[in-house]
């Protein structure tokens, strides 16, 4: 059982923004900026990855809903939105989510970067990304 189980059953106490049969979204207790908000589906999965297709349009459509409210009503001037697929990829609780994170200036510590390696076969890891789907 995830802490995220135990937000959905009421057990633990969380900042309630959206709730419906399907999904349940809520303030982080740990605000990375102000409304940083995690969007969940009520059926477990362990990540997107995991996680069934119908359940991430739901999942999504909340977040793009909430995600706007939050653009009009705290202003920001960028907005993250992201999941975090197995460990290495950053993710901390193993129950599917997505973070609705808020951006309101270059200096609020959330770093996102990608190193480019230009020097790749795009057409070779096309073909073994494909593999299977044809």
């Amino acid at each position: 059982m995830t802490i995220f189980t135990k937000i959905i059953n009421k057990e633990i106490p969380a900042t309630i923004l959206y709730e419906d049969d399907d999904v349940l979204a809520f303030l982080d207790i740990a605000q990375c900026t102000k409304g940083h908000t995690l969007v969940i589906p009520k059926t477990f999965s362990k990540d997107f990855l995991d996680t069934d297709v119908e359940v991430l349009k739901k999942v999504v459509s909340v977040a793009h809903m909430l995600a706007n409210k939050i653009k009009d009503n705290l202003h920001p001037s960028g907005i993250n939105i992201l999941s975090n697929a197995g460990e290495q990829a950053g993710q901390g609780v193993f129950h599917y989510h997505l973070h609705i994170i808020p951006r309101y200036d270059e200096n609020d510590g959330i770093s996102i970067t990608y190193k480019e390696n230009p020097n790749q076969d795009l057409e070779a890891i096309a073909q073994e990304i494909k593999k299977g789907s044809e």
